[in-house]
Order: structure tokens, then sequence, then C-alpha cells
């Protein structure tokens, strides 16, 4: 019997991570047969997208200090910012407390002006998921697929409107 069903296609990319980096993210990206390079020049916490030009920062609440204005971790992410034109902050937490909401609250008002987008994450699922989703709607080749649709749907809208 039949299905409906289109075949799936398996997007495979490169990332690359810390030599340092020990988390169920990598395994579940490994699991997924993404291609993982390590390097030590790369900061611990960074993803790195390369055909896509996108990094991404994973940050715990639990590593900014009781007075997180003046932390060092800061300074971590406005290097990050400054090295990565298409920056993503992923902020781990349940956000079930205060602390959690006021950490986000502190870090999107203090990189408001900058290019840095912050993205709350619950857990390795909803990381590898984003990650993902992300680099493959930034990635040229689905880009450049998007930009020759709509560039038809302009020429088929004036087409119909010559024919109206």
């Amino acid at each position: 019997m039949a299905t409906n069903k289109e075949p799936s296609t398996e997007w495979k990319t490169t990332i690359i991570v810390s030599t340092s980096l020990q988390n169920d993210t990598k395994k579940m990206l490994l699991k997924q047969q993404h291609r993982i390079r390590f390097s030590d020049n790369v900061e611990p916490g960074v993803f790195i997208f390369p055909l896509s030009g996108t990094a991404f920062l994973l940050v715990d609440p639990q590593d900014f200090p009781e007075h997180y204005e003046e932390s060092e971790l800061f300074a971590k992410i406005k290097n990050f910012i400054k090295v990565h034109r298409n920056s993503f902050l992923l902020l781990q937490a349940p956000f079930n407390g205060q602390k959690d909401l006021e950490i986000l609250s502190a870090i999107q008002h203090r990189f408001f002006d900058s290019n840095l987008k912050v993205l709350p994450v619950r857990n390795n699922i909803e990381i590898v998921k984003g990650m993902l989703m992300i680099a493959k709607v930034k990635t040229k080749e689905v880009h450049k697929y998007y930009l020759v649709n709509l560039c038809n749907l302009d020429r088929l809208s004036y087409i119909y409107d010559i024919l109206k």
C-alpha cells in the first residue's frame, strides 16, 4: 500500500566544537551522524557551523555569580559577539525560578544593541533542535533555494496579473 509521505532527506553538516566539550549534546549530534571537528582554538561551550556562518554559545545560569552584572561571563559573551557575526546564546535553564528570569533579562538588556540572539532552552533536545534548525535555514544552499522559489513566485504573480 502506497503512502503519501514525502521521502525525508537527512541534512548533515560539519560542526566545530572545543576539545574540552564533554556533554550529551555532542553525543546527540554524533548520533545524528553530523561531522564534528574538535579544535583547541574554540572556547568551551561554543558550537560553530561553518557552512551557515553561525555560532552558538551554551551558557548555564549556574555559571553566573551572585552579582552577575560584573561577571567574567559577560566578558566572554562580549568576546564571542566580537568574533562571530551570526551569534546565538543558548541559555540552558528550566526557567522555573526568579533568578533564571533575572539572568535572562540582564543578558537581554546588556546586549540589546548587539547582534546576539538569546535562545532560552530547557534541555539537550531543545539545544540540538534549535541549533540545527537555525543552521539549516542560514545555510547558503537552503537560502539560495528559497530565493529561487521566491523569484519564481514573483514571476508567476506578474504573469497572472498580465493574464487578468
